[in-house]
């Protein structure tokens, strides 16, 4: 009985260790980029800033699709039936997801991470736009600084590479608006951040022929952005219609990481 207790007590201590040293060594990265970005001011802001990944650098018949799940007021949930036919017709894409959804969908999130079809990006802690100055887009206040901007990408990041055990690559805000140093932040943090060519489903509002038409618009190496946390929406109904074109038309999809990005 002592002996439980005593390895009882050891494993507490170790745990508290190991938070400690955790919290230490993240305090110490957000205090390292916060010194290093903070005399500057963005010149740019808005969706294609400079070094915003918007399309792949190939001439081939390629198209990313990434999927976002914001995790705001309304937007915690999942569209099954649209992974599923992903799934059946083996079609890859990368999944944005914000924590927020990763809290609401634990077990949800578990297996689509473990799906080789899929590969996840980070959207970011509480779904804001990048900004180190508050700046707004859609409405949505984007984080006022350099440190709440780091909380907004790092702490997401740590909490994807906690459950899957693999850091993300991909970073897209909230609402993908940037400035050009939230870019230099991400950048710095070890994110890739894209953008897209292809507005396919306006945050889930598009009806099922706009969906369409906005895929079929498609050229080489396109990156097309939707959601896949509104079932009760018409994206999974156009992109059904799009995908069967372009596959006809010799479109092969692809995950960010398939390709160089530009």
């Amino acid at each position: 009985m002592r002996k439980r207790v005593v390895f009882s007590l050891f494993c507490i201590l170790t745990l508290n260790v190991y938070a400690s040293v955790a919290k230490d060594d993240y305090e110490t990265l957000k205090k390292s980029v916060v010194s290093k970005y903070e005399k500057q001011m963005p010149k740019q802001w808005g969706e294609k800033v400079t070094d915003v990944k918007t399309q792949f650098n190939t001439k081939e018949k390629v198209i990313a699709i990434t999927m976002d799940a914001c995790g705001s007021q309304g937007g915690m949930g999942y569209d099954k039936k649209l992974i599923s036919y992903l799934e059946k017709e083996n079609i890859p894409a990368t999944l944005f997801v914000n924590a927020r959804w990763i809290d609401t969908n634990l077990e949800t999130f578990k297996t689509l991470a473990t799906n080789p079809l899929f590969e996840i990006g980070n959207h970011g802690l509480l779904h804001k736009p990048a900004s180190v100055d508050g700046s707004s887009a859609y409405g949505i206040k984007g984080t006022e600084n350099i440190g709440e901007l780091v909380d907004e990408i790092e702490l997401n990041a740590r909490k994807i590479e906690s459950i899957t055990s693999k850091r993300p690559k991909y970073y897209r805000s909230g609402t993908a608006y940037y400035d050009d140093v939230a870019v230099k932040v991400a950048n710095k943090l070890k994110h890739q951040v894209i953008g897209f060519s292809i507005l396919g489903d306006a945050g889930a509002t598009y009806t099922a022929k706009k969906v369409e038409e906005a895929f079929m618009t498609a050229k080489k190496g396109e990156i097309a952005i939707v959601h896949f946390n509104h079932p009760e929406s018409q994206t999974r109904e156009g992109m059904i219609r799009a995908i069967e074109k372009l596959k006809a038309d010799g479109f092969k999809f692809v995950k960010l990481s398939a390709y160089p990005l530009k």
